[in-house]
């Protein structure tokens, strides 16, 4: 039997074909840009080289990474929440596009901190989503208690987080760009402290982030769990006889 087509599905998919549209032409634009630019070292005022195959690369990831919701959903057979979709979607668009194609980074003060809080966050909320629906399932014998599950919300983001860092080491090192801001505008490598300082402030962000909504979800479900004992309390027994 087929699963009815809703309307937060259509908001859902149409959210997708807009960012896989989005990123599509950012790619053909970062590769075109790409054969005419100078090389060299970014002044902050024109764009090198090394600015646009940064740019072809988080575009060319983010249509890759754009589909391992769905997949994730249909491997393991679990129901992602729409909202976490649509989250998912805006954290790709205001990150890729906005900050690398639009150069967001550079204009909007803070804007590299601004979306780390917003994906410790949602992250966060994602852990939250995947222990529910595990709580929920008929095939599961045990259920979590909340500081379990907002414990495994917080590692969950902070994880995700770290796993972020790496590939942007990765990615620095494998094509010599400063996606973790080791260098200054004028190529200058910073050392000690000083080139820690991005990495660091972005994993401090993405913990704090994940921490606050972790403790929102833990008092939510330590009420539903005493809404639920409260009921099941004043809930008059059935006769014997009956």
């Amino acid at each position: 039997m087929k699963r009815k087509f809703k309307i937060k599905d259509t908001w859902r998919h149409l959210a997708a074909v807009v960012l896989a549209v989005f990123l599509g032409f950012s790619v053909i634009y970062s590769i075109i840009r790409l054969i005419s630019a100078p090389a060299g070292v970014s002044d902050g005022f024109r764009h090198v080289k090394s600015d646009y195959v940064l740019m072809l690369v988080q575009c060319g990831l983010g249509l890759v990474v754009m589909a391992l919701p769905s997949l994730i959903q249909r491997r393991w057979e679990l129901t992602i929440p729409n909202y976490m979709f649509l989250l998912y979607y805006a954290f790709l668009f205001c990150a890729i596009y906005l900050g690398e194609v639009w150069d967001f980074y550079h204009r909007i003060p803070f804007w590299d901190l601004i979306l780390h809080a917003f994906s410790g966050a949602m992250l966060g909320a994602l852990g939250f989503s995947l222990v529910s629906m595990l709580n929920e399932a008929p095939n599961i014998r045990f259920r979590l208690s909340p500081l379990f599950v907002a414990l495994f919300a917080f590692c969950f983001a902070l994880a995700a987080g770290t796993v972020w860092e790496i590939y942007e080491f990765t990615v620095d090192r494998l094509l010599g760009l400063n996606m973790q801001k080791y260098m200054l505008a004028d190529g200058t490598e910073l050392v000690g402290a000083a080139a820690l300082h991005d990495t660091m402030e972005d994993l401090i962000v993405d913990a704090v982030s994940a921490l606050i909504v972790s403790i929102l979800g833990y008092v939510m479900l330590k009420r539903q769990q005493k809404t639920k004992k409260s009921s099941a309390d004043t809930q008059p027994s059935p006769d014997v006889g009956e």
